[in-house]
């Protein structure tokens, strides 16, 4: 007599599940912990950037006084804009499939995941057209850019020593450097290459974990910036590496998220039964957008290539 086969004993048996599920999909974003968020009332946020000072200076005795140009300002408005994602699950498979894993929960989560890679992304990438807002590219202006070269240029001490001096709105404090994961290669090689020199000079985050620092600021990995850019004849090979600050609850330096006050963060919203189809649908949403409040505490280095 035949011995049974594995797909019969497969009917009798089932394959040990593990709960939970495994993330694959993950971009790696150590910025995203230390960024603050200003909650708003209504939908934008307005501020004021100086032009020109307000013009002072010496006289003597008896001299007529000519110093009265006042001080200009350009208003900047940074408006609320909606992530949404909404999690659809038949109700038969959420009543007879949820042994292991809860299917609903575990579709809600994927989309919270999914509304913060949005906006990681846009952090970095956005362009302020199709509802999205402009992150660090966009941002960034021609005087706060460090040139690296017609053709771009492979990453130096004497570039980031330039990129950190670029930024100025906090006395020359400087609170972060972003650098994509290949760019971070090549400056743990530039440290080996100082004749044996370990990577001593760190950073501690809230959380614990630790960063390389560059002249005691952070160097953050975030691979959400492009290593796909071009700069002269170098197409399709560059990238951008950021310095800057970020508010700290002045609201006139540095860069910080903005959410809705009376809808903090990412909501979970019931919506209910589908009118179509026998399926609950859970909306996830973060009103969201980003400030920029000074221009002097962004810049950047293009044209970075391997």
């Amino acid at each position: 007599m035949a011995s049974v086969t594995l797909i019969e004993s497969a009917k009798l048996s089932q394959d040990m599940l593990v709960r939970g599920v495994i993330e694959t999909i993950i971009t790696v974003d150590q910025f995203f912990e230390v960024l603050p968020f200003i909650d708003i009332e209504g939908n934008a946020l307005s501020y004021n950037r100086e032009n020109v000072a307000g013009d002072a200076g010496f006289y003597g005795v008896g001299d007529t006084i000519t110093s009265k140009g006042a001080a200009t300002f350009t208003q900047v408005t940074s408006n609320l804009t909606k992530i949404i994602g909404d999690a659809e699950v038949d109700k038969m498979i959420q009543a007879t499939r949820s042994n292991f894993n809860d299917q609903k929960a575990v579709q809600i989560a994927s989309k919270a995941k999914s509304v913060a890679r949005q906006f990681a992304s846009t952090l970095i990438n956005g362009d302020g057209t199709s509802e999205t807002f402009e992150g660090l590219l966009a941002l960034l202006v021609a005087g706060q850019t460090v040139d690296s070269g017609v053709n771009g240029a492979t990453l130096t001490f004497e570039l980031m020593d330039e990129l950190v001096d670029r930024v100025t709105d906090k006395d020359g404090r400087v609170d972060y450097i972003l650098m994509n994961s290949r760019e971070l290669r090549v400056y743990y090689s530039l440290l080996r290459g100082l004749g044996g020199a370990t990577i001593g000079d760190v950073a501690t985050l809230p959380s614990g974990a630790q960063v390389p620092a560059y002249r005691g600021t952070p160097i953050f990995r975030n691979d959400y910036i492009p290593v796909d850019q071009d700069k002269g004849t170098s197409t399709g090979v560059c990238s951008t590496i950021f310095a800057g600050t970020i508010d700290e609850g002045s609201e006139d330096t540095g860069i910080a998220g903005i959410t809705a006050r009376n809808a903090s963060g990412i909501n979970i919203e019931d919506v209910g039964t589908s009118e179509t189809k026998d399926e609950d649908i859970t909306r996830v949403k973060w009103y969201c957008s980003m400030a920029n409040f000074s221009e002097l505490g962004l810049a950047g280095i293009d044209g970075i290539h391997p």
